[in-house]
């Protein structure tokens, strides 16, 4: 009677492979992303888009505050080189309608450390502040470069 409330033993054994083997995959998503493995003469590092609307609740981000934000606050922090231009930009917003607006893209390759990417998310954060936007979209990738 006993042996009828245990699962078979072929059963057993294999929750007894497969549990581990399960575990290991399942945790092996918590580790650190390495990036790619870059060739000779290449570096890695960090390739980002952000994605920064134009509109403001007073009227929208003019191209001289565009310009004089870029200049105070993406140069100091980046002055090895960015590239931006102008895009059209469609999103959802909070309340759930889709909001259509001029943005502009910014486009970053920095080094894979601490100091850089606290950079980038300052340059977030004061742009959201000084214009009061809702969200800023990054858009991080981990490449390879040489130049």
């Amino acid at each position: 009677m006993q042996d009828r409330l245990l699962p078979p033993r072929c059963f057993r054994d294999a929750i007894a492979v497969a549990l581990p083997l399960a575990l290991t995959f399942a945790l092996s998503g918590c580790a650190a992303v390495s990036g790619p493995v870059c060739a000779a003469g290449e570096e890695r590092a960090v390739s980002e888009l952000m994605y920064f609307g134009m509109a403001k609740p007073d009227g929208v981000v003019s191209a001289s505050e565009w310009d004089a934000f870029l200049q105070g606050s993406v140069t100091p922090r980046f002055a090895q080189g960015f590239t931006a231009w102008p895009a059209s930009g469609q999103w959802r917003g909070a309340n759930g309608g889709v909001v259509r607006e001029a943005s502009y893209v910014l486009s970053l390759v920095y080094p894979a450390d601490e100091r850089s990417e606290a950079g980038a998310r300052a340059i977030v954060n004061e742009y959201k502040t000084r214009f009061q936007q809702e969200a800023v979209l990054r858009v991080r990738s981990h490449v390879c470069v040489s130049f």
